[in-house]
């Protein structure tokens, strides 16, 4: 027992620490982990059970509700965090940034609860359900998100001009943006998972320099070319939800978290654009709640799925990790996973006042543009010693294609298409077939 608490407490504290980095993914922490833990074990000293997994499922938990703080205050956000953009620098920009961060933690704070009971208590019995009945129409499911985030792309504008071509182009210059991104980042992924430029050596981080430079490093660079500089920010929560409300994006973020959780390939990003469709979340602090609620869920709860008896539901980065490590057997395993979330999910919460308001008076003493360009020199080291010099010519790439979003004002989300398309073709059997096309084969 005293190892678990250790081990889940000295997990979250470290992966607090590393999620106030930005463009800094938790994932490929938890991959460099792995060669250690195989290297042990091939030496004689295994890594206990009992450490290992406390450990690695608070380290997710973590990076889901820290990394709220560079989302909001940094404005690098993962994908999954995306869609707090908008309202978090809203509020960021009105001195509310502190009071952003915690009610999305908040709501990352009942939407862990919620999945600490769904899977506690139901998933043992009705995801063998689920699965049997959707396992033969992920594909065209897949599809249909796809179809969905594309339409959803509605053409804006349509103001300039009286009619005619110039009152087109002007109504289509954003939609156009987005499915031309939407193209190039599918592409891209084609190219990442067909013929990566990336070693092998380094293949278990292949994915990292395309994600870094599609949703970090544009921002990083807007930026610095920009030079804002965010205004005072103030301690204090001056609009607090109510229940209701916590609750009322709690469960919303819930749906769009345990939707990715459960289907394949499905991100964070992806399953909190449906909640806000589905629940017509409009009220800032709500959808800001529904998105910590949803990231949680989709992080963390998706882990916690693998862990239910007799069904290892991998789904989602850290469980493929996990499974690399460890196979769970027993219930004995499964309540102490519970157990370890829920303590990693409390102790996370407990640091993200005291986390976000370092970050704030950092920001305070370094003017934004210092920040956003040690920030840049971080990444481009971090991506150059993991991936080699192939690594730094897929992030340019990949910069290029996520550059397109910020300054033509579509929507960033597209650029999941890197991962999106080529699985969508692989499930419906025409992977093989686009990358010959593309003389990827």
């Amino acid at each position: 027992m005293h190892i678990v608490i250790i081990s889940t407490l000295a997990g979250t504290l470290l992966g607090s620490l590393l999620s106030c980095i930005p463009g800094l993914h938790i994932y490929n922490i938890m991959a460099l982990l792995v060669p250690l833990v195989h290297y042990a074990n091939v030496q004689g000293m295994a890594v206990p059970v009992e450490f290992l997994v406390p450990f690695m499922i608070s380290l997710t938990v973590a990076f889901a509700m820290i990394n709220t703080i560079p989302s909001v205050l940094l404005a690098a956000p993962d994908e999954s965090a995306m869609f707090t953009v908008l309202p978090g620098q809203k509020y960021l920009m009105f001195g509310r940034g502190y009071e952003a961060t915690m009610i999305t933690g908040a709501g990352g704070l009942v939407g862990g609860c919620l999945a600490l009971v769904v899977v506690g208590l139901l998933a043992p019995r009705v995801l063998p359900v689920l699965r049997t009945v959707f396992n033969d129409h992920t594909h065209w499911i897949l599809w249909t998100v796809i179809c969905f985030m594309l339409m959803s792309e509605w053409p804006r504008g349509g103001r300039l001009g009286q009619g005619g071509w110039a009152k087109f182009f002007d109504g289509w210059k954003t939609t156009g943006a987005g499915l031309f991104t939407f193209a190039l980042a599918g592409v891209l992924g084609f190219v990442v998972l067909y013929s990566s430029p990336v070693s092998v050596d380094s293949a278990f981080q292949n994915l990292m320099p395309a994600f870094v430079g599609l949703f970090t490093i544009p921002w990083l660079l807007l930026n610095l070319v920009s030079g804002v500089e965010i205004p005072r920010q103030r301690f204090t929560i001056e609009s607090s939800p109510d229940r209701y409300r916590i609750l009322q994006g709690a469960f919303a973020g819930g749906f769009g978290g345990g939707f990715a959780a459960f289907f394949p390939v499905i991100t964070g990003g992806v399953g909190g654009l449906l909640a806000g469709h589905a629940t017509a979340v409009r009220d800032d602090r709500v959808f800001l709640a529904s998105q910590g609620a949803s990231k949680l869920i989709y992080y963390a709860g998706g882990l916690l799925l693998f862990f239910v008896p007799g069904i290892m539901h991998t789904r989602g980065g850290g469980a493929h990790l996990m499974k690399s490590m460890y196979v769970p057997h027993t219930y004995e395993d499964f309540y102490m996973a519970l157990a370890a979330f829920a303590l990693s999910v409390a102790g996370a919460f407990l640091l993200l006042g005291p986390l976000a308001r370092l970050t704030i008076r950092l920001l305070e003493r370094v003017s934004y543009r210092k920040v956003s360009l040690v920030t840049l020199m971080f990444i481009l080291v971090l991506v150059l010693g993991m991936t080699g010099w192939a690594g730094i010519f897929l992030l340019a790439v990949a910069t290029g294609i996520g550059l397109l979003p910020v300054m033509l004002g579509s929507r960033r989300m597209n650029c999941l298409s890197v991962i999106l398309l080529p699985m969508a073709c692989n499930m419906s059997g025409v992977g093989d077939d686009i990358a010959g096309w593309l003389r990827l084969l």
